[in-house]
């Protein structure tokens, strides 16, 4: 079952000013963010941190990492955006979100220095997470890159391991429009001399090692998908040994993920039989999640906006729709405009019985559902104003199963409406 929303917490105040913040824009550089983090008194320092970066999977793999520490012992801190419906998500302390009030007393700390050095959205929201997770005891962080990774802000900590998932073609016009040019802003978050993990392409991987850092690729893991279970994975180990392990992530991609993450946990010490207990322990809501529906179907919510995301979500669904008798599904769709969207569309039309178009209706960037339309020429198509107008289409329709996907935004949209929750009503633009 999904993890329930929280519905009697108060908002956190001070949210307002911060994500005015967001239409400023990104504004790569570390100058700003260290300089807040120095006036807050480096509270980064307190404990060790990884550094998770990369095009896709970087937050399953995130999260799959921190289950595995918690399971080992360690009190971890998670750092990971954006968040799909309320902005505590961003951080989670031994598996929990903190506390709304928690938030909102140690932003309005942060804020006079923010304002001081004219700092960014993400890089008050990363410095918030420093702090908080430093006063909540932790004693190992593990943080999720937002953008590229040289000039990202999480990159102003210290990491004593790095991770980096993949690279594939996304936000060209910041990290440029070449898989050279955006692994080298990834292999930024690498540090000479010290461990790190890697799933990016052999043909990539000499841009990596040019930084120096004791790198270790994943290897040939072996997956054996158990359906809507997940999947049996078996990751080889460099003393020609192997770990076997089961992950509930869905997805061939979701199993290699897991595969990284355990293969980041064995270079931090833990033990085969702890990352055997942490794997099977994670949750990443809104990325290849089931939700199931008050009339018995189910819902599954995946955030894949560009193309390499839309490939890893087929793949999973061609595995998947056949051991429920199905070739295809209606999808609810919506992205943000300055998103691969052909590229997209044209991976997901030959799984697609018909595509109920529909927009995030806190978020600025989002596509107008009219000018999606064309992308899914031959299907039958609808256009919907807002995700809850798209979910009573699909309820009428009355199918075993659907799709939603596209945007984070739009699903953490939709999320809330599924499980009779509710959102912050707030622009979402980072």
């Amino acid at each position: 079952m999904p993890p329930e929303l929280r519905l009697s917490e108060p908002a956190i105040t001070g949210l307002d000013w911060l994500f005015a913040r967001q239409r400023f824009g990104i504004h790569p550089g570390l100058g700003r963010v260290r300089a807040l983090l120095a006036l807050l008194g480096d509270p980064q320092q307190a404990y060790r941190v990884v550094l998770v970066g990369g095009t896709n999977g970087k937050g399953s793999t995130a999260a799959t990492l921190a289950a595995i520490l918690e399971t080992s012992g360690e009190r971890v801190g998670l750092f990971t955006s954006p968040h799909l419906t309320h902005f505590a998500e961003r951080f989670r302390v031994a598996g929990e979100d903190l506390p709304n009030q928690t938030v909102a007393e140690a932003l309005a700390r942060v804020r006079p220095h923010a304002e001081a050095v004219e700092a960014s959205f993400f890089e008050i929201v990363t410095t918030l997470g420093c702090l908080l997770f430093a006063e909540a005891g932790v004693t190992l962080a593990v943080m999720e890159v937002g953008l590229g990774g040289r000039l990202d802000a999480t990159n102003a900590l210290d990491p004593a391991l790095s991770v980096i998932t993949n690279v594939a073609l996304d936000h060209t016009e910041i990290l440029g429009d070449t898989l050279a040019a955006i692994a080298a802003e990834k292999a930024g978050i690498l540090r000479a001399g010290r461990p790190a993990v890697s799933d990016v392409a052999a043909g990539l991987r000499p841009i990596l090692e040019e930084e120096g850092a004791d790198l270790w690729a994943l290897g040939d893991v072996q997956t054996q998908s158990v359906g809507w279970e997940g999947w049996a994975v078996t990751l080889p180990l460099p003393q020609g040994q192997s770990l076997r392990f089961r992950t509930p992530l869905l997805g061939a991609h979701g199993a290699r993920n897991a595969a990284l993450a355990a293969l980041a946990a064995l270079r931090l010490g833990v033990t085969e039989s702890v990352i055997r207990q942490g794997t099977e322990a994670v949750e990443w809501p809104g990325r290849m999640e089931v939700i199931p529906t008050v009339a018995g179907g189910r819902v599954l919510l995946d955030g894949a906006h560009n193309p390499a995301g839309a490939e890893a979500l087929a793949a999973a669904l061609s595995d998947l729709l056949p051991q429920l008798g199905l070739q295809r599904v209606p999808f609810i769709f919506g992205a943000a405009a300055d998103k691969d969207l052909g590229g997209v569309a044209e991976v997901l039309r030959p799984l697609a019985s018909r595509v109920i178009l529909t927009r995030a209706v806190l978020s600025p960037r989002a596509t107008h559902p009219a000018a999606l339309a064309p992308l899914f020429e031959g299907l039958p198509v609808h256009l919907t104003d807002s995700p809850a107008e798209a979910l009573a289409l699909l309820e009428s329709l009355q199918q075993p199963l659907a799709v939603v996907c596209g945007s984070l935004y739009l699903i953490g949209e939709v999320r809330p409406l599924l499980l009779g929750g509710a959102g912050e009503e707030r622009e979402r633009w980072q």
